[in-house]
Order: C-alpha cells, then structure tokens, then sequence
C-alpha cells in the first residue's frame, strides 16, 4: 500500500471543479444526496390508470409479465427555451435529451463559478445519451419535415448532436464530441475529457450523459432469464437480486487540470487522480455479456495511472446492475484487482441503481457524482434496500463489504480518502474512474463587511426561487463567505432580465434580506451603503461598473430552470394549410386580394415556421425570433416551392422585421407578375 503517490503522477491529476445532475426523486444534488444517505428507493410504482393516460398498450399493460415500475425524471419535459435562443417550434422539435443536457451544463458552470455564456477559452464537451422515443417518432413525421426541414429534425432530435448544441449554445471552443458505448457512455466520455486535458486538447471540460428514453409514465416487460428485475426493485449484490430497472436522468461534472484549479482559485469538489478504459474483446460468452478480464484490467490501470494501488481505494462504486451474470461476473473482476487490500471486507461496495434505477447513458456519471458526494461528506452512504450478500459471489472472502447503512468515512493515517467507480457496457466498454478527495481549500476570505448581492433571472418567478434557495444556503453551517458570495454572484451568473440586489453586512442579514426577496415583500438595507447601493443602482439599469476582485469562486446554488412543457413528439397530423391557418386566426376578415393573399401566406409561413403566437410577434427580427441559418434555407426552399418566389439566403441575414422581411419577400415576386403580364399582352396582340 502507497503511501502518497510520485510527483509525476501527481501533475496528471483533473479536479472537479462543479457540477450538476438530476436524478429520479432529486431534482437538484442536495436532494440526491439526501436520498442517498438516507437510502432511499426512488423506483416509481404506476397504477394502470396513469400508464393507460399517457398512451401505453392496454394489452401489454394487462399482461402477466409487466411491471409498471421506472426511475423516473420529473418534470423532464420542460425547458426554458427562450433562454437557449430556441423559439417555440424549434424547442417543440428538440428532444428532451438536448434540452436536459443543455440545462445541466449551464448549471455545473454555475456550480463551478464560471458564467455559463462567459466560460473559459478552450473549453471541451464530452457527453453522450441513448435512442429515445421522441427521435425516433420526429424522425419518421413527414409533417414535422415539411414544416422545419428534414435536417433541422435530425440536428434538433439525434443524439449525435448533444455535445455539439452544448458548444453551440454556450460558446465552447473546445473539442465537442458525443460519445456511445453503451452503459458505460457517461464514465467513457469522463474519461476522455481528462486524457484531453492532460494532452493540451482543451483547458476545461464539461463531461457527463442524460437517458430519457421516453417523458411519458412507462413500465417493461419482464422475460425469464432477462436482465429486468420481476419485481420492480433493483438488489445488486443481494440474494434477493433479481435484475435491473431503467431509470433516466442526467449529469454533468467540470473537469480542470488540478494545478489550473488551485492557481485560478476553482472550488475544487474532488480530484480524479487517473482512468483507463478497456474492451472483452471476443473474451466473453456472448456480444452483451461482461468479461472478467478486462474488467480487472481496467482498474488495475486506472490506479497504476494514478501512482496507486487499488488496495488504497476505501470504497468501490461498482456498476452493480443486480443481474445474476453482471454481478458475479464484477465482483470476481473487483476481487482480483483490490486483492491486495488490508483485510478482508476493508472496502466497502455499492451501487446507486439501488436507488435510482439504471439510468444508461448516465449511469457513469451518476456514481461519480454520488462518491463525489460522500467524499465531501465523508460517509459512504448506504446500499438502498441491501439485505444479505448473494451467496454464489463469494464476498466473506473478498475485500469487499456491502454498504447496508451509512458509515462514516474518516481520512486514512496514509493518505485521503479514495474511490473507485466502475461503469460497464454491452458490446464490452468498460471503464474505472479513481476519485480521492479535495484538497483542503480555507473557508473564507476577504473583510468581512457589506457586500451588494447582484442578482438575475429570466422571470420574476424564477428570480424569487433564485433568492430562496440562496437564503437557505447562506444559513447552512458550511456557508461561504459573503465577499465570496458576493463576488461569485457577480462573475459567475450570466447578467439575465430580471434583476434585484440584495445589501447585507454579514450572511445572517443577507439570508433575511433575500427571504424578503423570495416571498415578494419589500427588501429592507442598511443604512450607511450608499457605494454599495449605487452599484446595485447600476445593476438594475444594466450600467458596467468597477467591480472590486476581492473574493473567490464558491459553490453556490444554480439556476432554477422551469420553463413550459414541451412534451415529447409523438404521431403527427398533417398540418392545415397555411392559408387556412391565417383565416383561423382571423374568422371574421373579408377574404383577401390576391396580393393580399400572397402577403398572409407569407407572413403565416414565417408564423408556423418560427414557432410564433401570431402575426403580432412580427415587430421582431428573424434572429430575436429564434430563426437561424438552417430556418433561413428551409423558408427559402418552401418559399421556392410553394409560391414561386427566389430570395437570397442573405435576405435573412438583415437587420429587418420580420413584418419588413414578409414585405421583401412578397415585392420579390412583383417583378414575375409583371413580366408575365407583359407577355399575356403579347400573346393577345
């Protein structure tokens, strides 16, 4: 057992700097933990009536082998999409997955200090998802293609496209790539992300997966012999284990070099100190089964990566998805590569999908999120619903116990406290991440004194939730100071519409101040902060004042993303036309010339297209309207095709309204009208 590892392994260490995640029973990572510590189930039971609601087959439904249990994602069809610079077709379009991760993202910036609009230079997304319901129907409506485009389907719903609209929307300049393998997808796209942060790819990552394979209440089909648990209830490592539950949900870490985050002052949450990723190859049974192998030797990699033994690991995260192969087939492999731990049961073992479900894509990602936790915490949190060891696995003489309760996780005599986390593929992609602890960071800086708490949201509702959630954290016993709440409000927000200052002396009276602020009553400051006032002043009327630095980066809560709900696309019927739609809209009106007629199908075109309420929203521009290059080529071949009219791609690159470009577009065809009057003169001369 080592002792501390060499000063070149050392140098090859990534810190996580932020992060965030939803999961099924958390919408937020205090929530998680929550659960996690306490152990807590988070599997949804549906009745028939709530399956029959949102659409499932009656039959399969009333079949003997259905179990109507998921971890499910609440509230994963909604997205602020105005905010993302998508207007309402366009988000209609977007898959869930796209909108997940985009929010997620935004906030692990947040989580890290950074403004997510103003991240750092070379700044890399390394993410992947699943094949969900909304693509593959998006993908096969022929009205949705008529209305948008063919390709703007594919670019809004293919999960290609994930990490490339995080860059996209974001302003990311670093390498973008969407990775798929499987189960391990999330873990294998963490690991990439430090091997491109050690090579010099990027100076900044964001790294992680979302599965949401469907936003409608579903169960499955149990099969003998399957890898889905009979009773809705995932046991890994448990006699009672039967088989797995899907679940979805979403997770995203920030990934800096560690030196990088200790000299620019990041809130380091915990340190990867190596990784390594391998396949079975042809070494295993069948195309979906683990291989013991491989598996050994990924782990043993990752730590001799790291200038460790897995024998200084004190807790393992397995992948653990409870099916009789996977499970025995994992913990020989963990078996042989923690061999040399000191006595036998030293390590405990665990598996989030007890709690949540196996979430796919995202399953990597949920564990690392988890141990990030507990090493904060220090305590392993428990196995959820863990009984008694399965007997053919062999545990009473490995070095592993499972975690039945939460134990508490006090730093060894030689050296800090240290993890592994798992994550295994079908097709044979397996990964091991080795996770240790933070280095210890003092709690505060900056003179204590009045500090103006800047504050922006992009609705009033959403600026009261901000201001609750931030009066709870600054009354929590482990609250950052104010200068640096302070300091990370102002250069780690993005500056958003809605806007409110808070004045405090200390983080009592700025808690009370912003509980005023969340309930809507009237903020009281104190007197003598005059300076402090007209910065806030300034804030409000969105004026650049100096800013003194003197704080740091802290964690701190995120956005409270809300927004509409988009649903999920399912079966289509072909749209009415768009003369029709125009006179729906306005009954009463006398049927239009023909120029006029022409001048309506226009507008409705740009209406339908753009996703607009009506004909009223034509005071904006294209861009402010949500449009973009590929709705510009898709409005120039419709208005090609359908109305005989030829405008240049450039015409919508114009700072015109779009009532002004409607007008252009219709005075395009006057020159045609005219020349074919010309020659119906000729023809009747």
């Amino acid at each position: 057992m080592t002792d501390t590892a060499a000063p070149e392994a050392l140098d090859s260490a990534i810190a996580v700097v932020g992060m965030n995640g939803r999961f099924p029973g958390a919408p937020d990572l205090d929530t998680y933990w929550a659960n996690l510590l306490g152990g807590v189930t988070s599997i949804t039971d549906f009745t028939e009536e709530e399956l029959l609601a949102d659409g499932a087959d009656p039959a399969q439904v009333r079949g003997r082998d259905y179990v109507p249990s998921k971890g499910v994602l609440a509230d994963a069809d909604r997205f602020e999409a105005s905010l993302f610079g998508f207007n309402r077709t366009e988000a209609a379009a977007l898959d869930p997955q796209h909108r997940l991760l985009l929010q997620t993202a935004w906030s692990a910036l947040e989580d890290a200090g950074y403004d997510p609009l103003a991240a750092p230079r070379r700044t890399g997304v390394y993410v992947g998802g699943g094949v969900t319901a909304h693509m593959l129907a998006a993908q096969t409506d022929p009205a949705l293609a008529a209305q948008i485009g063919a390709l703007q389907v594919r670019i809004l719903t293919d999960r290609e496209f994930l990490a490339p609209w995080i860059s996209y929307r974001l302003g990311l300049d670093g390498p973008s790539l969407t990775v798929q393998t499987a189960c391990s997808t999330s873990l294998t796209a963490i690991h990439l992300a430090c091997q491109a942060l050690l090579l010099g790819d990027c100076d900044t990552a964001l790294a992680g997966g979302v599965a949401v394979d469907t936003v409608r209440r579903r169960g499955y089909v149990h099969y003998q012999g399957g890898i889905f648990s009979p009773d809705g209830r995932c046991r890994p490592f448990d006699q009672a284990s039967g088989g797995t539950v899907p679940g979805n949900g979403v997770g995203v870490v920030v990934l800096r070099r560690l030196a990088d985050a200790l000299a620019d002052g990041d809130p380091v949450r915990a340190v990867i100190r190596g990784s390594a990723v391998t396949n079975d190859g042809a070494a295993r049974v069948g195309f979906t089964a683990p291989g013991v192998d491989q598996q050994t030797a990924a782990i043993v990699e990752a730590w001799t990566t790291a200038g460790l033994d897995p024998a200084d690991a004190q807790y393992l995260e397995a992948h653990g998805t409870a099916t009789e192969l996977g499970d025995r087939i994992e913990a020989t492999a963990a078996t042989a590569a923690f061999k040399g731990a000191l006595g036998t049961g030293s390590i405990g073992l665990g598996s989030v999908k007890a709690n949540i479900g196996h979430l796919d894509a995202a399953a990597g990602v949920a564990g690392v999120v988890k141990t990030v936790l507990m090493l904060e915490h220090a305590v392993i949190a428990p196995t959820a619903g863990a009984g008694r060891p399965h007997p053919e696995l062999v545990l009473g003489d490995s070095p592993f116990h499972v975690v039945t309760e939460a134990e508490d996780w006090p730093e060894p005599e030689y050296g800090p406290r240290r993890a592994g986390v798992s994550s295994v593929g079908i097709g044979g992609t397996n990964v091991h991440v080795v996770l240790e602890q933070a280095p210890p960071r003092s709690r505060d800086t900056g003179t204590p004194g009045p500090e103006v708490l800047l504050l922006s949201a992009h609705t009033g509702d959403a600026l009261k939730a901000l201001a609750g959630r931030l009066a709870t954290a600054l009354r929590a016993p482990d609250a950052p100071s104010l200068a640096d709440t302070a300091h990370t409000l102002r250069f780690g927000r993005t500056p958003l519409a809605v806007r409110a200052y808070v004045l405090a002396a200390d983080r009592e009276e700025a808690a009370i101040r912003l509980g005023e602020l969340a309930e809507g009553s009237p903020v009281s400051a104190p007197a003598a902060a005059d300076d402090l006032r007209a910065i806030g002043e300034a804030w409000l009327r969105d004026e650049r004042l100096p800013w003194p630095r003197r704080g740091r980066r802290v964690s701190l809560p995120t956005y409270p993303f809300g927004g509409e709900s988009y649903g999920e696309h399912g079966p289509a019927t072909a749209p009415a036309s768009r003369e029709q739609a125009s006179q729906d809209e306005n009954p009463a009106s006398p049927a239009p010339e023909a120029g006029d007629g022409l001048d309506v199908s226009v507008r409705a075109l740009l209406v339908e297209t753009l996703g607009l309420a009506g004909t009223g929203d034509l005071a904006m521009t294209y861009f402010a309207a949500g449009g973009d290059s590929l709705a510009a080529v898709h409005l120039v071949g419709c208005l090609r095709d359908d109305f005989g009219i030829d405008v240049p791609l450039t015409l919508f690159l114009e700072e015109l309204t779009l009532d002004e470009l409607a007008r252009r577009i219709v005075e395009a065809r006057e020159p045609d009208d005219a020349l074919d009057a010309l020659l119906g003169e000729f023809e009747n001369a």
